[in-house]
């Protein structure tokens, strides 16, 4: 079995578009040429291992985050049948450059989680997931309780970020721990 740490998941194969194998995917990722690039990737069925597949060209839907997708290996709707529900993966290190004070999502998974409490730095848990259904949300489990809560991933929110030494501080609004 391959090592989940090798892979990221950048979509979700949702249905057939057509009679010609071609695909929609939603997309769990903020860069669009995953999808329409042409190159390699690997559909993935549920913990099975992933099996290598070429991208040859996609477009995404105006105004969602869907896209469609042509395959070289999947040429008939009984074929892209077969792949619905598969995930999209690229490998951990296909991670396409970014701007200053941008990074990946994944890059939070372990980090301290700080809130500033009377100008006092206080560690109250670590990022243990992330959630991009509709909205980026980290999941982060509390250290005093072991709760488990969602907190968006917005600037407000999450005011700063320090992957070198492994921690992010919080200000989030009144009762949004509690929750």
């Amino acid at each position: 079995m391959t090592k989940e740490d090798e892979w990221l998941i950048v979509g979700l194969i949702t249905s057939p578009h057509g009679i010609n194998g071609k695909v929609k995917i939603k997309s769990l990722s903020d860069f669009d040429e995953r999808f329409t690039k042409p190159g390699v990737r690997w559909l993935q069925k549920e913990n099975e291992e992933p099996l290598k597949v070429e991208l040859l060209s996609g477009y995404q839907k105006p105004g969602k985050e869907i896209f469609i997708v042509n395959f070289k290996e999947i040429t008939t709707r009984l074929e892209a049948d077969k792949v619905v529900r598969n995930k999209l993966l690229v490998k951990n290190n296909d991670i396409p450059k970014l701007k200053k004070n941008e990074f990946h999502i994944s890059e939070l998974l372990n980090l301290k989680v700080y809130l500033k409490v009377d100008d006092e730095l206080k560690v109250i848990g670590e990022v243990c997931d992330l959630e991009n259904e509709m909205n980026n949300l980290l999941i982060i489990r509390l250290l005093k309780t072991k709760k488990k809560v969602r907190i968006p991933f917005v600037k407000e929110i999450v005011t700063h970020i320090d992957k070198k030494n492994n921690y992010l501080i919080l200000n989030p609004p009144n009762g949004l721990l509690d929750l």
